[in-house]
């Protein structure tokens, strides 16, 4: 049954018989077996069919929910069970939003010190990805906002309040100043994460309630590509302290902080409400909450 529980998850999430079977290792025809035994078993049709997947039935989204807790559950029952044979062991799958990729060393590092036996597999992902994979149990965890967007019922632990840097070529002639306000950005040559991208919309909504209206020159998904273009130049772009610190040591950059505007949102760890969590992201919750108190004022 458990088994087929995943699949059923697979199949729910990637929407796609094909797909569905190679995330889980097997053939399609397997994976369709699998579905229509659990319909079976439960008495119940899960999946519309056609010539391919056509969504859920109203029961099988019921199943789907159940499906996951029970999956999970399972989880959490093997890693107990392993860590009282062998001690704390096993695979974390954080996704973190691509402002706070630079700063999470700072929970990682630690905690693999701590748990030298845990591998911990980082991706970036936007909020909304984010999000969706934790709920699809593809993700145990996530590093994101905590209070600009719902966030529904999970555990929460603060890391950090975002500042704000402009960061530019030092040959900028806007390097030399010891700040810059909201309302100084007009006319700037931006470069900026996609719309996509939460960190985004809080700087529209930052620009906007300064009075600017910014249009920038350059969009990406990546921090490494606007770090790229304002190395090069003319481009300037909006970073977090994290990250402008990462890039401090660079001769070639400068950047200067940005005053004004509203306070820093808060960004910390997320995991899906639940008890008990799974032993491995205990401890990764413990370490957060070790960081929260180091950062608390």
């Amino acid at each position: 049954m458990l088994d087929k529980l995943e699949m059923f998850i697979a199949l729910a999430t990637e929407e796609h018989f094909g797909r569905a079977a190679e995330r889980c290792g097997v053939s399609q025809p397997s994976l369709s077996g699998a579905i229509r035994q659990l319909e079976s078993e439960l008495g119940v049709q899960l999946v519309w069919r056609g010539s391919r997947f056509q969504g859920l039935t109203p029961e099988g989204a019921r199943v789907l929910d159940w499906a996951r807790r029970i999956v999970a559950d399972a989880r959490t029952l093997r890693e107990e069970m392993r860590a009282a044979r062998t001690g704390l062991s096993g695979n974390l799958r954080l996704g973190v939003i691509p402002t706070a990729l630079p700063m999470v060393v700072r929970l990682t590092d630690p905690y693999l010190k701590r748990h030298p036996n845990v591998r911990i597999r980082i991706l970036s992902r936007n909020s909304v990805k984010i999000l969706q994979e934790v709920e699809n149990l593809s993700l145990d965890a996530r590093i994101t906002y905590l209070d600009n967007e719902p966030l529904g019922r999970v555990s929460t632990v603060p890391l950090y309040s975002e500042t704000y840097q402009l960061l530019m070529r030092a040959d900028d002639p806007l390097a030399g100043r010891a700040a810059l306000g909201w309302s100084d950005l007009g006319g700037l040559p931006l470069c900026l994460l996609t719309p996509d991208m939460q960190n985004r919309r809080i700087m529209n909504r930052m620009l906007t309630e300064a009075g600017v209206d910014a249009v920038p020159m350059v969009e990406s998904n990546s921090i490494m590509a606007l770090i790229a273009h304002v190395t090069a130049g003319p481009w300037i772009s909006i970073v977090n302290e994290h990250t402008a610190i990462m890039f401090a040591g660079d001769p070639r950059l400068r950047a200067v902080p940005l005053t004004g505007g509203r306070p820093g949102l808060q960004v910390g760890l997320i995991a899906r409400w639940r008890e008990p969590h799974t032993p491995v992201l205990a401890a990764l919750l413990a370490e957060a909450r070790r960081i929260s108190e180091i950062e608390s004022p």
